[in-house]
């Protein structure tokens, strides 16, 4: 089954392969929220039964001694405004009769022989009280009949008390049993969540696979063909899509041009083998080829690289797919920068250009959950900082502070003016690190060597040792807290140019 999907997959195309990743990816979220909704929805009802029923018990309580106090009182007095509150008492509380829960496989034995006693000892009272107030006070038993209602009133007030107690109690133990279960949810919705992020890995897995790895790879042989190295293994991709096609055309490209570079070889071993006497128009021969070689293989270059990157975007450009071209835009501006920048110092623009390359491309992989800012507070054109500052810093950031979080994270870089020094900061809301280990930390960087830095990252090193030897006064400092983020900070002075192109 594994190798089947599989093989779906590698025969899809860019443009598909994107829409069915996006489409599962909002199929998780939907899937999500209904199972969250769910829950609280639950939950929510069967809190609004428990309360319910409680607040029914107690309201008949109430009404059936409001219904007693108003008959006593007019059974005293025989006032009309009495009875006229003792008609409304007793409508009450028949209404609050009826609605009573009567449902023995809801209730239980006990609550329904309360309410039953209750239905049965209400209907017999109303009869006795009717029959009072349709009766002249001076008959001769009235006194009797009078107390006999007094007494079926006290019984109704007791049953009730009773029915109100026992419904509390369930209430209360049917409560407990929700918090067992409010408790036991998150952990099967932490259990979905897994699941749902454990495919979602997946999905991302064999996107690096058939996508991001042929790319690298076809990098990777590019540089080493730019080290005339021409017959290294080919570069294997098993997708039918726009990279696959691309990778089989380099590899037969890589094939041809090895095949001609073995001939010119042949060809000046053969000269070498002419008479001593034209030794020196072979030798002269032999470096006309040699031209003819190096003037190959300087061909092959990492510029192969950017034509390759551009021919991806443009193919993903006649297929609509403008993430997919600007994600390939912003790879060759970083490939470029990295490969073709020997300047030791460029203009803040440029390092901050490159930062956006790369926050567009780890967007696009980490979506809404990590976020950037740039406040750039001085001249970005003319200041000058020292190459590949920012974006290691960046990438540091993300992959120690923001990426294991859940919730992801946000990275302000910030750039100002102060008492003749360029300041630098970049900020990450991320894991951060205990002192203990932010004086490691420190220690570390203090290393001659980036092999004594430990975990440190290697971007990071050369950062700060690289900033310590361009400038007598420039510094870099990390701060840090567990849970809360981390910041370095860097001061250099602050150098003027004519900027530079990006």
């Amino acid at each position: 089954m594994k190798q089947r999907l599989e093989k779906f997959w590698q025969s899809l195309k860019i443009e598909r392969k994107l829409r069915l990743y996006t489409s599962i990816v909002l199929f998780v979220i939907v899937l999500s929220i209904f199972l969250a909704a769910w829950v609280m929805k639950s939950s929510l009802l069967d809190f609004s039964v428990i309360l319910s029923d409680n607040s029914m018990a107690s309201d008949f309580v109430q009404c059936m001694e409001e219904e007693a106090d108003y008959f006593e009182t007019y059974a005293k007095t025989g006032r009309e405004d009495t009875y006229a509150d003792l008609k409304n008492a007793i409508k009450d509380t028949e209404r609050l009769i009826e609605q009573l829960p009567y449902d023995y496989k809801k209730i239980g034995a006990k609550r329904y022989a309360k309410t039953w006693s209750i239905v049965n000892m209400y209907q017999v009272y109303c009869e006795k009280r009717n029959a009072i107030l349709e009766t002249e006070k001076e008959h001769g038993d009235y006194i009797i009949r009078l107390y006999e209602v007094y007494e079926i009133q006290d019984y109704l007030i007791s049953y009730s008390k009773q029915l109100m107690r026992e419904t509390l109690e369930d209430g209360a133990s049917a409560y407990a049993g929700k918090v067992r279960t409010i408790i036991i949810i998150p952990a099967l919705m932490i259990f979905f969540e897994l699941v749902f992020f454990l495919s979602i890995r997946k999905m991302s897995e064999l996107m690096n696979r058939s996508m991001v790895l042929p790319v690298m790879e076809l990098a990777e042989a590019s540089r080493k063909i730019a080290e005339n190295d021409f017959f290294i293994e080919d570069v294997r991709s098993r997708s039918e899509d726009e990279i696959g096609d691309l990778v089989h055309a380099f590899n037969k490209m890589k094939y041809a041009t090895g095949q001609y570079i073995m001939a010119l070889e042949e060809r000046r071993k053969a000269l070498d083998l002419y008479h001593a006497e034209e030794m020196e128009k072979l030798e002269m021969a032999g470096r006309l080829d040699a031209m003819e070689l190096d003037l190959l293989k300087s061909q092959i270059n990492p510029h192969f690289l950017f034509n390759t990157l551009n021919v991806i975007g443009g193919m993903a450009n006649l297929e609509g797919a403008e993430t997919t071209e600007a994600m390939i835009q912003s790879l060759s501006h970083l490939f470029r920068y990295n490969l073709k920048t020997p300047e030791e110092n460029v203009s803040l623009a440029r390092e901050l250009k490159v930062v956006r390359d790369y926050m567009f491309i780890q967007q696009k992989r980490f979506g809404d959950r990590i976020t950037y800012e740039i406040d750039c507070q001085t001249d970005a054109e003319s200041v000058l900082v020292p190459t590949f500052t920012f974006q290691p810093l960046v990438e540091n950031a993300i992959i120690h502070g923001l990426a294991s979080k859940e919730e992801g994270g946000h990275i302000l870089i910030r750039v100002k003016e102060r008492q003749s020094q360029i300041c630098i900061a970049v900020a990450d809301n991320g894991r951060g690190m205990d002192q203990e280990a932010l004086r490691t930390l420190r220690q570390r960087l203090k290393g001659e060597e980036a092999g004594q830095a430990g975990r440190v990252s290697i971007g990071v090193f050369n950062i700060y040792k690289r900033i310590h030897a361009m400038y007598a006064d420039g510094d870099m400092l990390i701060y840090s807290k567990a849970g809360t983020g981390t910041i370095i900070s860097i001061r250099i002075p602050d150098q003027r140019g004519n900027g530079g192109g990006t």
